[in-house]
């Protein structure tokens, strides 16, 4: 993620990639009204890019970094998007979360870059957060079946263990017994661009 210059706004390359594709899924996914909690929005780009498109949604962004938090705040005003609160400090893992109702979570690019206490936490919150039947939207690559997908997700995992040996790529059927656990069903795995992976669960 980069920022240019006194510019608070920061880019994330990806974005612009995969920002379309998560669309699509997020319009079958989401709720046709209501609010919904984004974890670590890291930039901003995709919560203004999100609530442009669902008008009928309100977006409430949140991300434990106060520089990212900046970026969110400035990619509101530089777009004028009017459903998108301001951004909330959260940290996934927190037992406790500033936010307590939303009708939707969307966690996109987190957990592989987070320790897996992060995950832990947030599927913990989602299941104190959101009323029955509600989705949590991840996206991001897993490995499936304990192997990765793609020999390019492999090489990113590794890099990702070299930069913080608790990062890494993770294993969908180990995510998806930890929300059972926390109370989530997994409800529905859709094969994404460039060897990603949405996955939706639901409260149970």
């Amino acid at each position: 993620m980069i920022a240019a210059g006194p510019d608070p706004r920061r880019y994330a390359p990806a974005t612009l990639r995969n920002r379309g594709p998560i669309l699509d899924v997020l319009c079958q996914v989401l709720p046709a009204a209501g609010t919904v909690l984004e974890i670590a929005s890291g930039s901003g780009e995709h919560a203004v890019f999100f609530a442009e498109a669902l008008p009928d949604l309100m977006w409430q962004p949140t991300d434990p970094d106060p520089d990212n938090r900046a970026s969110i705040r400035a990619w509101i005003a530089e777009t004028g998007v009017t459903n998108v609160t301001a951004p909330a400090d959260l940290n996934a893992a927190a037992r406790a979360w500033p936010v307590t109702h939303a009708d939707a979570i969307v966690c996109i690019n987190m957990i592989h870059i987070s320790p897996w206490a992060s995950t832990l936490g947030l599927l913990a919150g989602a299941a104190r957060t959101l009323p029955t039947a509600a989705p949590l939207y991840l996206y991001g690559p897993y490995l499936r079946n304990r192997r990765h997908t793609a020999s390019s997700n492999e090489d990113f995992d590794q890099s990702l263990r070299a930069q913080n040996p608790e990062w890494g790529v993770r294993d969908l059927d180990e995510v998806s017994d930890a929300a059972a656990q926390a109370g989530l069903t997994l409800a529905e795995v859709i094969e994404m661009p460039a060897n990603n992976l949405s996955v939706v669960f639901r409260r149970g």
